[in-house]
């Protein structure tokens, strides 16, 4: 019997009485760690979900000897993605993105699809882990055998968006899903990160449009390929199809869309399931238009270009960051340049050189 003073005994807490076990037979079990790609990548081809989870975690994970491993299972994972139609959703918060997101994934699952959903959550400042629970929040959908819901922490990188939805999106694919939707935390930086990784940018807006459309920057407006107007349902569908003609109205005063395709703006209530059928048909028209005039393709490989170097930078901006001769002068340089003894300019102009020369 283990000694109830041995620290070194797991399951006994030092002067704490412990109860009796409900399982006497049972003993834990160490969880063997995979240190092999070619375990994950079968796994992932072969739609093993536990064994997809664990190369994401991998890949959000900041240890090297993790994004080595990654980066081989992605690299492995390419050929054979691709092949999905990828959707992201954005909206104000509290316009009801997961209930819709919950809608429109149990009509996918019906119609016989696989449906893969990488929610952005908010970062927790404490623990720095999601915070929303989107697997809470969508409880029918997390239980569909057909649906993958993958909830990420949006951290601190590209304004927002999980830093490696777009490797995670590639393992998805590689695993058999054939449609994708990211959910991002709200209106803001983080829906150029998105668009610049989806196929169609649908924007959720509420009834009532007057304060609402004024309050939307106007870039998020021009990059949705369709506005849906939530909630139209009771007493809010008059208020629902005002503001649906107003945004359309509105909508004449953008330039016309690089892909040539016209916004539609709908209305819909993701709790009675009203239009969500319809929604999903623009989205296979818009598939269907932009395949046939060939801006399906190219728009995949200028987001192809956009993320090499996007990651260019921010692999630049680490190292810069993390150097320890730069990170020894970069607080005497910001002192001088707080007493104006050296301008913004110069100062960086210093720190980079010094960065260039020490990697000479």
């Amino acid at each position: 019997m283990a000694d109830p003073k041995d620290d070194t005994t797991p399951s006994v807490q030092k002067g704490i009485p412990q109860p009796a076990s409900l399982n006497p037979d049972w003993t834990p079990k160490t969880r063997r760690k995979r240190s092999q790609a070619g375990e994950y990548i079968a796994g992932i081809l072969g739609g093993d979900r536990v064994l997809l989870s664990q190369a994401i975690t991998l890949i959000e994970s900041k240890q090297v000897k993790h994004q080595i491993l990654a980066h081989e299972i992605i690299e492995a994972c390419l050929p054979y993605s691709g092949n999905s139609i990828r959707i992201g959703i954005t909206g104000v918060p509290g316009v009801g993105k997961s209930t819709f997101i919950e809608a429109l994934g149990q009509n996918l699952s019906a119609s016989g699809r696989k449906l893969a959903v990488l929610a952005i959550d908010p970062s927790s400042q404490i623990s720095k882990g999601s915070i929303l629970g989107d697997k809470t929040r969508m409880a029918k959908l997390s239980a569909d055998p057909s649906v993958y819901i993958r909830p990420s922490a949006a951290g601190e990188s590209l304004g927002g968006v999980a830093r490696k939805t777009r490797e995670t999106l590639i393992l998805c694919e590689a695993a058999g899903f054939d449609t994708l939707i990211i959910e991002t935390v709200g209106v803001g930086q983080s829906e150029v990160a998105v668009h610049s990784m989806v196929d169609f940018f649908l924007l959720l807006l509420l009834p009532g449009a007057g304060d609402e459309l004024q309050g939307i920057k106007r870039g998020i407006v021009e990059m949705a390929d369709l506005i849906a107007v939530n909630k139209a349902d009771g007493d809010n569908q008059p208020k629902a199809k005002r503001a649906a003609a107003d945004y359309r109205n509105a909508l004449h005063l953008f330039p016309p869309k690089v892909s040539h395709w016209t916004v539609q703006v709908l209305t819909c209530s993701a709790l009675s399931g009203i239009g969500i059928a319809e929604i999903w048909g623009v989205i296979q028209e818009f598939r269907n238009f932009i395949e046939s005039n060939g801006f399906f393709q190219h728009q995949r490989q200028s987001q192809s270009r956009y993320w090499l170097h996007e990651t260019i930078q921010q692999s630049l901006r680490e190292q810069f960051y993390h150097h320890p001769q730069v990170a020894a002068l970069l607080n005497e340089k910001e002192a001088e340049v707080l007493i104006q003894k050296q301008s913004p300019f110069h100062a960086a102009e210093d720190l980079v050189r010094l960065f260039l020369d020490s990697n000479k």
